[in-house]
């Protein structure tokens, strides 16, 4: 399959918008046109620079993240999120957070079935540099496993992507 190829596949195949970055080679103008008006997000011709990269990246993944600021819920069983309270319950049961948990939680559900790199949630979370080295992610994904028990037996799953960050996915409607 060539890059044009893969791209139909996955907006054919995938229900949300999934942002999709040519890089490659192919520096015609035709080339470029031929794949954003097939729906690709954006182009970059190699070699890329990796702060370029980064910086385009960050900017496809902002204008595809489209959150309704009107939103007052989010609900997936036995979940229930509300957003204008700050609260979270799983079963009706109050769930007992932080601040950051909480705004993590919210960020994850958001998000859901989507991989959240731990340099974007970094940065989305926290306002901090995705090239620091810390475990603050991590540790707060931990504990937000823990109190909600995201876990296969209970139909959701918090994977950790080895390398790159997080997914958050229901298993099954409970």
């Amino acid at each position: 399959m060539d890059g044009y190829e893969v791209l139909g596949w996955v907006r054919q195949n995938f229900e949300w918008p999934i942002p999709v970055v040519f890089v490659t080679a192919k520096d015609k103008e035709d080339d470029i046109v031929r794949a954003l008006e097939q729906g690709a997000d954006d182009y970059i011709v190699k070699p890329a620079k990796q702060r370029e990269l980064l910086a385009r990246i960050t900017a496809v993944v902002r204008r595809v993240s489209t959150i309704d600021e009107a939103q007052t819920v989010i609900d997936f069983e036995p979940f229930h999120i509300d957003l204008a309270n700050h609260e979270i319950k799983k079963g009706g049961e109050r769930v007992e957070v932080t601040q950051k948990e909480y705004e993590l939680v919210v960020f994850l559900f958001r998000n859901i079935g989507r991989v959240l790199s731990r340099a974007h949630i970094l940065e989305s979370m926290w306002g901090r540099n995705p090239d620091i080295n810390t475990r603050t992610v991590d540790t707060h994904v931990s504990r937000i496993r823990t109190k909600l028990a995201l876990a296969p037996e209970m139909g959701w799953k918090l994977s950790s992507i080895y390398q790159h960050g997080y997914r958050l996915e229901r298993l099954s409607s409970n």
